[in-house]
């Protein structure tokens, strides 16, 4: 197994891809305020951001629990030991980061900040190249064949891949 991690930067973390965006678009609403239009959906709107809200913080509640049970860090920071696949990881291989993005974009909705909503796109596409290619470089380097059969099985955000027969 590699000694390595996948992450060697401070900065190279969930707070700092998605937290600086998230406050820039808090100061951008002070100074620009922006509102979704006022509909007959707005209700559902702002119900539908509490529940990805909720359906984050479980995310990020049930992936941390698996980590845990299994001796693993959540800081990709730190090397791991154990390829964690099972509970939250069998339909998602980044099942925090996902749960992050969820209470984000809930956020968002339920306040009605849109520009939370135009400043998650770029914070999405950091993730996928400061956060997630590292990890799976990583995760490939240290678990080999077993992270590649994983890959395979597991989508990136959600679902497990479809075999055809």
């Amino acid at each position: 197994m590699s000694n390595e991690v996948a992450h060697k930067q401070w900065w190279q973390i969930f707070e700092v891809v998605f937290g600086i965006p998230f406050l820039a678009a808090i100061l951008l609403q002070l100074a620009v305020p922006l509102a979704l239009p006022s509909t007959v959906l707005t209700p559902a709107i702002i119900a539908g951001g509490a529940t990805l809200i909720i359906a984050g913080v479980t995310l990020v509640v049930l992936a941390r629990r698996e980590f845990a049970q299994r001796g693993q860090p959540t800081d990709p920071g730190l090397s791991t030991s154990t390829l964690v696949t099972s509970g939250v990881f069998a339909v998602s291989r980044n099942p925090l980061y996902l749960g992050g993005v969820c209470v984000l974009l809930g956020i968002a909705l339920a306040v009605n900040l849109p520009w939370v909503l135009g400043l998650l796109v770029p914070s999405l596409i950091a993730c996928h190249f400061v956060l997630i290619v590292p990890e799976e470089q990583y995760l490939a380097a240290t678990f080999g064949e077993e992270y590649r059969r994983y890959a395979a099985a597991v989508h990136r955000w959600i679902g497990r891949v479809r075999r055809r027969e």
